[in-house]
């Protein structure tokens, strides 16, 4: 692979990973909501999760997608209905008369298993691997090395999301206050799925 090739594809996946979306707007609201440290494995299964996503798109996905398209319906009428709920339990995270949160962070398995109904995290992965896995090597490879760049930049740029929440957090001293942060977060999670919806 050569160099200028890996620069770019370091490129796309910082910039791809630290770009607002699902993911990091959960992160932002995770930090302001639970802190940095319970925020923790959260960061840890996005990372790890859609690295082993782009893996599989470059392996086995691409192809059964193009074999049997009904299954992109079926993963966007998923995606849709997993992030409404999501919306929601960010929006009532906070009740209206308490300053204690309810709820608890994602933990790392369910912010992995997040990554197969994130819209955004597919279209990242279907375009790294289409645009940037070394067409003279074998296709395990290409995935793997694309799925590699991934895990090397995408913890650095979702970390900064989490601790931003985290700032934000200093501001938002009673629980009204919360309890707008994340009426807007949840507000701004959906409309993320306008692009998937009308695609």
């Amino acid at each position: 692979m050569e160099n200028v090739t890996l620069y770019l594809l370091f490129q796309f996946a910082f910039v791809s990973s630290v770009t607002p979306g699902p993911n990091n707007l959960m992160l932002m609201a995770s930090g302001a909501n639970y802190g940095f440290r319970r925020t923790i494995p959260h960061m840890f299964g996005i990372s790890l999760g859609h690295s082993f996503m782009v893996a599989m798109i470059g392996l086995i996905l691409l192809r059964v997608f193009t074999a049997y398209p009904v299954l992109n319906t079926i993963l966007t009428v998923l995606a849709v209905l997993y992030m409404s709920w999501l919306s929601w339990k960010i929006a009532t995270a906070v009740p209206p008369e308490a300053s204690q949160v309810k709820g608890k962070p994602f933990t790392f398995l369910q912010a992995a298993a997040f990554q197969w109904v994130n819209p955004k995290a597919w279209v990242m992965g279907i375009t790294a691997i289409t645009a940037f896995a070394p067409q003279d090597r074998p296709v395990w490879v290409g995935s793997l090395i694309v799925a590699g760049v991934f895990l090397l930049s995408n913890l650095p740029a979702i970390t900064i999301w989490a601790a931003l929440g985290v700032q934000v957090r200093r501001f938002l001293g009673t629980a009204r206050r919360l309890r707008a942060f994340n009426v807007t977060m949840a507000a701004l999670l959906m409309a993320s799925l306008i692009p998937m919806i009308w695609h």
